[in-house]
């Protein structure tokens, strides 16, 4: 049976900067990723100045700013009858570090994938989905898993972590219930095309409110990146209405991007993101530790999961290295991880559930079209509270540094495609 130090379920974020962060310390990690590249669409495409920050310390940042990025400094309201209200400005924090990277995830998945493949100890498995857990008694022992091909096969390891996201298999087969949250709206991705005089990069957002629904837009290089939000349930009214329905709401919406909205050739150009916020109770069992996603659901609210999945890698690593090179690893050693990481996981999804209530919710019912009055009252005679949001927002509650094992000098980047570096 093959064998290994550490398990990682899922070639996301956390699982990647998991990878990386182990392997620098030497430990013998193996990242388990069931896709067979990483380019899937609307997926999260921020990385946060905390990770940047991260990043640099890892000495990654000049390769990680070659990149194609740009750069989301401005969080604002529309406010009926005048204009717009700046709630968050990012470019007043310290720099370098005073913006949010936008970026497609497969880009920074591949990033970090070119990175670990330099220590020898990592190894990714692309095309290998878990399908389960080995057990010896009441503890994880390893994981089961099958390869594209059709073939099945076993992999032992002191510690398995499921980085396996809002869905994670291996927490359900672990038994571990998330309690979960209410959330009253789902999000429809789709694009449309951007002609390259039409702005360059991201200097904010700013969300477009009608009456029960909403339109998010974000940059791309040739595109809109937009995300329609309605009440769950409104997935049949969408289909009954079929495409020239839908154009025509995203028309009234935004008028300016009226005369392109024939780019959605049917429904199958949108892809419809169940949002949920919910939380583990308890995020491990002997042998498996639950991080990100698979821990704690986020919101798209401030799009800050892959932040918070990046800071629990970082903290995981921290705390668990020095166990997986003695190769024993306790239910103290993991209960490290999630005292460190439990309290920002709350701290967000409570700003996050309250946004929800005070201004989603409100809108999607028709009963506003902008910010609510008291916020608009603070960020216009409190000028502390528009530095709140871009702290929040872009670092976090306890953001995390790079451990010292992990830290490297700066260097160039490679042009060997990781991808075929794996066994």
């Amino acid at each position: 049976m093959e064998r290994t130090g550490c398990v990682v379920a899922g070639g996301g974020p956390a699982g990647m900067m998991l990878g990386l962060l182990l392997a620098r310390a030497g430990v013998q990690v193996t990242v388990l990723e069931k896709h067979g590249d990483f380019l899937r669409d609307f997926r999260g495409d921020t990385v946060h100045a905390s990770t940047i920050r991260l990043i640099d310390e890892l000495g990654l940042g000049p390769e990680f700013r070659r990149l194609p990025q740009s750069r989301l400094q401005n969080l604002a309201f529309p406010v009926p009858g005048a204009g717009e209200v700046t709630v968050g400005d990012f470019g007043a924090m310290r720099p370098p570090y005073n913006y949010v990277a936008m970026m497609p995830q497969w880009d920074f998945l591949t990033f970090l994938a070119a990175a670990a493949a330099r220590e020898p100890t990592f190894t990714l498995l692309m095309e290998h989905a878990v399908t389960g857990l080995m057990r010896d008694g009441g503890k994880v022992t390893g994981v089961r898993y099958s390869t594209a091909d059709g073939s099945t096969g076993s992999l032992a390891a002191d510690l398995v972590v499921a980085c396996d996201g809002r869905h994670s298999l291996l927490r359900q087969h672990a038994g571990l219930v998330p309690k979960v949250f209410p959330v009253p709206f789902d999000i429809w991705w789709f694009r449309l095309p951007r002609d390259s005089s039409e702005g360059v990069g991201v200097s904010g957002v700013v969300p477009t409110l009608g009456t029960g629904e909403a339109l998010v837009s974000l940059f791309r290089d040739d595109y809109f990146q937009l995300g329609y939000l309605a009440f769950k349930g409104e997935a049949r009214r969408i289909e009954n209405e079929g495409v020239e329905g839908f154009r025509r709401r995203i028309a009234g919406l935004r008028p300016d991007l009226a005369d392109r909205t024939d780019a959605l050739r049917s429904l199958e150009d949108l892809r419809r993101l169940d949002v949920r916020v919910d939380r583990l109770r308890r995020w491990y069992t002997a042998g498996l530790l639950c991080i990100g996603d698979a821990a704690h659901a986020m919101s798209p609210v401030g799009g800050v999961g892959i932040n918070l999945a990046i800071q629990d890698a970082v903290a995981a690593a921290e705390a668990l290295a020095p166990a997986l090179l003695r190769g024993r690893v306790g239910g103290r050693d993991l209960a490290k991880v999630v005292r460190r990481r439990r309290m920002p996981a709350v701290v967000v999804q409570t700003a996050q559930r309250i946004i929800h209530r005070a201004l989603l919710v409100p809108v999607l019912r028709g009963k506003r079209l902008g910010a609510p009055r008291p916020l608009l009252f603070l960020v216009r005679h409190v000028p502390a509270t528009r530095r709140v949001a871009p702290r929040l927002i872009a670092f976090g509650p306890r953001p995390e540094h790079a451990p010292a094992f992990a830290r490297r000098p700066e260097r160039p980047s490679p042009t060997t495609d990781p991808l075929n570096w794996s066994p």
